[in-house]
């Protein structure tokens, strides 16, 4: 365990400089966060989805740490940062020495994604909402049916401090139960932003680089930007839309407008 972290991380602005101030009762939040994915593990099958983001990558340390019997995924969209690819790669050898926790790569259907692009063009998802829900449609929500497909639930790293739209995340979610079988976990969901980076510097968790860019939330390259002072946290994912719907669809409870 390193209390501050590396001298490299802790760099001034870094994003652990910046954001690494637990709440007062961080503890009982992790025991929480703990609690959480041993009973999610109980239930099994159950899968982590993994966005290679700040907060999924503190909820892969914690499996590996307890040595929770919880698979692994991450959706390679075909259209992530460089950055992005590099912290997979490197979450990939990682795994490699956790066979409790395997690692998955979803990859969307390449003859749907080119018949998209070809038909729509590689900006489509600029011109209106319907064409960026088609564009994750075809490059996610595929992929994440098939990630899902036999398993009881999923872990996520959903916090009620990331959006308006995110404020009621329950700690464990089961409005999926009846239409699809599935619950819903979400250990970090009392969690601060500051709680997620002290974490991540007091375990060296390896992170997404673009964080230390003023990236809090990372999706796609074409749907991401930095941030600024004062922004929500998704301020930078589709950024020209309306603050209300911007979600993917994979996180949209069944009632309520995909987006």
């Amino acid at each position: 365990m390193h209390a501050q972290g590396t001298q490299e991380t802790q760099a001034e602005g870094s994003a652990i400089a910046l954001y690494a101030h637990p709440s007062p009762d961080f503890v009982a939040k992790l025991d929480e966060a703990v609690r959480t994915l041993q009973r999610a593990a109980a239930q099994g099958p159950v899968v982590q989805a993994n966005s290679l983001g700040a907060e999924d990558m503190v909820i892969t340390d914690l499996i590996n740490r307890h040595a929770l019997a919880v698979g692994i995924f991450v959706l390679d969209t075909g259209a992530l940062h460089a950055e992005t690819l590099a912290l997979l790669t490197q979450l990939k050898a990682q795994q490699a020495s956790h066979p409790h926790a395997p690692l998955t790569v979803y990859r969307p259907d390449a003859e749907a994604v080119a018949a998209f692009v070809q038909r729509e063009g590689a900006e489509a998802m600029y011109r209106s909402i319907a064409l960026r829900k088609a564009c994750c449609a075809v490059r996610k929500l595929e992929p994440l049916a098939r990630a899902l497909a036999g398993q009881k639930g999923w872990i996520t790293g959903l916090r009620r401090e990331q959006s308006g739209a995110r404020a009621d995340v329950a700690l464990i979610d089961e409005t999926e139960v009846p239409s699809k079988g599935l619950r819903k976990f979400n250990p970090l969901a009392a969690w601060s932003w500051g709680d997620v980076w002290h974490y991540i510097a007091t375990h060296d968790v390896p992170t997404n680089a673009l964080h230390d860019r003023f990236y809090p939330s990372i999706g796609c390259a074409p749907c991401t930007r930095a941030v600024t002072l004062g922004e929500d946290f998704r301020a930078g994912r589709w950024w020209w839309e309306d603050e209300q719907v911007k979600e993917c669809g994979l996180h949209v409870k069944q009632g309520e407008a995909t987006a």
